[in-house]
């Protein structure tokens, strides 16, 4: 039995993917709200990026936008300029409302495992949400989505590959308690992008 009459278009439109971002952004903002609270960390340009801002007393914000900029090169080069531009209003969207949100939300008493598992699970919905109307938020994310694209690579496996050599040097820097939960949610999200992030799965394009 036919639901439909006509088979959907495999495009988003300009507004779905404008949606996306939006919510792309917010609920990945609101996912490093979680780690802050209990001063873990990540992989990839945000984990470097909250390393930063830990050790420099920047905001992750800022950090995040500026350890991003080389990426677009790589981006355009590769993926577009399509891609570049999305790429590039995600990483501001999210940099802005990330830096925003402490003023308005305050998050106490979290254990470490809760607040590594919350920021595991939304950061991978949030990124799902992003790759899937054809943005990143810069970094590694662009060269994942490159080598799933075209080599056929997973990309939360590439993610957590780069993810380990973060978590290697945070390992100087922090104690081992903080490591291993921020570890905890690394391998959460990851693993949400490569069950759930399948280009044989869904097809919608951007």
């Amino acid at each position: 039995m036919m639901l439909l009459s006509s088979p959907p278009a495999d495009r988003h439109s300009l507004w779905e993917d404008a949606l996306g971002l939006a919510v792309g952004c917010v609920i990945m903002a609101l996912s490093v709200q979680f780690l802050r609270a209990e001063g873990l960390i990540t992989g990839q340009i945000a984990g470097l990026s909250l390393v930063g801002s830990y050790v420099s007393g920047w905001s992750f914000g800022a950090v995040f936008f500026v350890l991003n900029l080389p990426f677009y090169l790589l981006a355009l080069k590769q993926m577009g300029l399509r891609f570049t531009l999305k790429s590039f209003a995600a990483v501001t969207i999210m940099s802005s409302v990330a830096d925003a949100l402490p003023s308005v939300l305050t998050l106490e008493t979290l254990h470490p495992a809760i607040a590594a598992t919350l920021f595991g699970v939304l950061g991978g919905i949030g990124l799902i949400v992003l790759f899937r109307h054809g943005a990143t938020l810069g970094g590694v994310g662009v060269v994942a989505l490159w080598l799933q694209d075209t080599r056929g690579i997973r990309a939360g496996n590439v993610q957590l590959a780069f993810d380990l050599g973060v978590f290697a040097l945070a390992a100087f820097l922090f104690d081992w308690k903080t490591v291993l939960w921020s570890l905890l949610g690394a391998v959460i999200l990851n693993v949400m992008i490569t069950v759930n992030h399948r280009r044989d799965r869904y097809i919608a394009r951007s």
